[in-house]
């Protein structure tokens, strides 16, 4: 479904654009993923509304054959990257799953602000971006997905995600959808 609107109090979920993760190789220009939601970040910034910017450190990653594992990451494999030019108003969600919403605060946070909508952004669209979409819709929030501001490691999972899991999630757009509707709301 195309987007249509954006709620009064919308959020930008940024997922993930971290030095570790921006640095694999995806099926879409990391650069331009980081470019689109800075884009992104800003106007949302300027409109005075949540930013949420996500990343993930040591994270479980299940139990796979030989049993439950972790995996610790370099020293600033979960840093930010620097375009996002953090805010002292941006909330930071450090995820310990796949989701942003499980095991933290970020429900609470988007509550507090009487956040009813979330524009979502990221790498990797199949795994953070679609398990965050998935547990803000269970929780209630409306959700939008800046399609051009998300990549994934295959286009194939990314395709996926975009054509058959997010229409029923909630509506999409790209960046430009989303920047027209934020400059459309009254100041």
């Amino acid at each position: 479904m195309a987007l249509t609107q954006l709620d009064k109090v919308t959020a930008l979920v940024l997922i993930d654009l971290q030095k570790g993760i921006v640095s694999l190789p995806v099926a879409h220009p990391a650069a331009q993923i980081v470019s689109q939601s800075v884009r992104l970040a800003r106007a949302f910034r300027e409109k005075q509304l949540p930013v949420v910017l996500v990343n993930v450190a040591d994270a479980p990653i299940g139990r796979m054959e030989g049993g439950p594992r972790t995996h610790t990451f370099a020293a600033d494999w979960a840093e930010l990257v620097p375009e996002l030019e953090r805010q002292p108003s941006d909330h930071l969600t450090t995820k310990v799953s796949f989701g942003a919403f499980i095991g933290t605060d970020l429900d609470n946070y988007l509550r507090r602000r009487g956040a009813t909508q979330i524009v979502l952004a990221g790498i990797a669209t199949s795994i953070g971006v679609e398990s965050t979409a998935r547990s803000a819709l269970d929780l209630g929030y409306n959700i939008a997905f800046a399609v051009d501001a998300m990549t994934d490691i295959t286009a194939e999972n990314h395709r996926h995600s975009i054509e058959k899991v997010f229409p029923r999630l909630g509506e999409q757009g790209t960046t430009e959808d989303v920047l027209k509707l934020l400059n459309e709301r009254r100041a």
